[in-house]
């Protein structure tokens, strides 16, 4: 018997808050803010607070945080919804903090009657000047002993639209002495006259964060309120307005982001790669958003594995993009139909044979029931030009001269005569074959140690390949001290522009994925026509990153 799966720390406090009675089931949340596509990172999350949920008795909501209409868009909404579904999830309620705007107004209004907001004029500087530091103690505002009359008559003219873009805040009033900054009178309203992607024009004055998310969970009765540790400080702030509101007690747990090497996952370092058009939009294959590992071939299961692999834990990590490398090699070993794909050709001719004969070869040798398919086979054939080399070295078991070699599913080849150009450039490769060699009926006696992948000159489907590879080329191209745009690989993207292929990749279809024997995994692009197909390298067979 299998031992049972070690739960990790917030799988531990659920229990124990199931066991004793505090909850009866568990409701979680995923709340992005829709100003750009989910990365690998929000991946991390998303299995998080849905796995929870499938784990144990409730159900997960999917609440868009979208208290800054300047920077929001209804694209981001559908790609995030798009990305959640595809990843293998669903979510019971779909919310948004804009929902909650009437109530959060409501909110506030309470806080000032009770003396617990007011309306400050200061700048933003002079409010960061009062804030003080770590290690010195912040100065009321001028504007703290303001009345409630006063507040709450200043606070409605802001909701009216009486006053210019940061002319004046709401804040909370708590203690500008207090040792976590955040507590020092933190602002809960600012003034902002755009265009909401869903409420348009009827408000004026937006929630921040700080005041709309804590507030969201309790209204939805999260009981799990689930984010990554730079959101510690603010749980003091987040406990104070629910306890202060008398509102359900949700509550904030906190784990560590898993950043991974060669990759950024900053909004902002994004927007500028897409903006500066280093790369050819959110879902560029080299991207790590989700949209852009979908499109360069991973597959749902093999992110989830990723974020099972790397945990839920309380200190930040570096991880190993290899590790989610080896995730999608694991996944795709199982499900990729095999195919022959020549990407540098030659032409190898066998003197000795003549017609064309279909000949059978397994679809994947991992899994019987993908069958098997027919693959024509002449006596025209291309191989790859480095599986041929005239004076090779020892323990070279492609092919040579005088050297026999088998062609996959095929036959046993020998090299007879190699015909070359006035440059001296290798123009076609002649060979004679063993007619009692074929694969799966060989009678031949003769055993070699290599095979080669090939494709029917006659058949050949010519397609366009794209090598893509990490988009950077150093390990922390976050360093703060450059300009990460510095650490961009240029071998990030190269393209055989003209690779050929078996005929039966015709039929592909955008996000059908292959194993391209001995050349990696690839995935058909969305950009594919008809006359034109375009497959993508999600990964090689194996590792062949440099180690540094």
């Amino acid at each position: 018997m299998s031992e049972a799966k070690s739960l990790n720390f917030i799988e531990e406090i659920i229990e124990a808050d199931l066991q004793s009675g505090k909850h009866a089931s568990i409701v979680t949340r995923f709340p992005p803010e829709p100003n750009g596509y989910l990365h690998i990172g929000h991946a991390s999350s998303i299995c998080l607070n849905f796995g929870l949920t499938q784990t144990f008795p409730g159900y997960t909501n999917l609440r868009f945080d979208d208290t800054n209409p300047s920077t929001e868009d209804t694209e981001y909404v559908e790609s995030i919804k798009e990305d959640v579904r595809w990843l293998g999830f669903e979510w019971k309620n779909e919310r948004y903090a804009s929902d909650y705007f009437d109530q959060l107004y409501d909110f506030a209004l309470q806080l000032i009657q009770k003396g617990f907001a007011y309306v400050d004029d200061s700048t933003p500087e002079e409010i960061a000047a009062l804030k003080g530091t770590p290690t010195t103690p912040g100065t009321d505002s001028h504007y703290r002993h303001r009345t409630v009359q006063e507040n709450l008559d200043l606070f409605t003219r802001m909701r009216n639209g009486e006053f210019p873009d940061g002319a004046r805040t709401l804040r909370a009033r708590i203690d500008m002495q207090h040792i976590n900054m955040l507590m020092r009178d933190p602002i809960l309203y600012r003034i902002k006259h755009a265009h909401h992607h869903r409420t348009g024009n009827k408000w004026c004055i937006y929630p921040m964060y700080d005041f709309a998310h804590g507030q969201s969970d309790a209204i939805e009765q999260v009981t799990h309120s689930i984010c990554t540790m730079e959101f510690v400080p603010h749980r003091e702030l987040y406990d104070w307005l629910i306890n202060t509101l008398s509102l359900y007690p949700s509550r904030q747990y906190e784990f560590a982001r898993r950043n991974i090497n060669y990759t950024v996952t900053s909004k902002r370092k994004l927007l500028q790669l897409v903006q500066e058009r280093k790369v050819s939009g959110w879902d560029d294959p080299r991207m790590p958003t989700i949209s852009g590992l979908r499109r360069r071939g991973y597959t749902p299961k093999s992110i989830r594995a990723f974020c099972e692999r790397i945990g839920i834990a309380k200190r930040d990590n570096l991880v190993d993009v290899g590790l989610l490398e080896f995730c999608v090699r694991e996944d795709l070993n199982q499900i990729a139909l095999r195919r022959m794909v020549v990407f540098d050709p030659v032409k190898l001719v066998l003197t000795d044979y003549t017609g064309v004969e279909w000949l059978q070869t397994e679809n994947n040798p991992e899994d019987p029931s993908a069958g098997t398919r027919e693959i024509p086979f002449s006596n025209t054939l291309y191989i790859e030009r480095d599986d041929f080399m005239e004076q090779p070295p020892k323990k070279y078991f492609r092919l040579a001269p005088g050297q026999l070699v088998r062609l996959k599913s095929a036959y046993i080849v020998r090299c007879d005569e190699v015909i070359k150009d006035d440059q001296g450039v290798v123009q076609e490769i002649r060979c004679s074959h063993l007619p009692n060699s074929k694969s799966g009926a060989d009678t031949s006696g003769v055993h070699v140690k290599g095979t080669l992948h090939w494709v029917s000159v006659a058949h050949a489907l010519p397609v366009e390949v794209r090598l893509y590879d990490r988009l950077f080329s150093v390990e922390d191209p976050t360093d703060e001290t450059a300009d990460f745009m510095q650490y961009l690989n240029s071998q990030s993207l190269t393209t055989v522009p003209t690779a050929y292929a078996e005929p039966s990749l015709a039929s592909a279809t955008a996000q059908d994925r292959f194993q391209f024997i001995r050349k990696g995994y690839f995935v058909t692009d969305r950009d594919s026509t008809t006359q034109q197909l375009i497959f993508n390298r999600t990964v090689g067979l194996k590792d062949t990153w440099a180690k540094g």
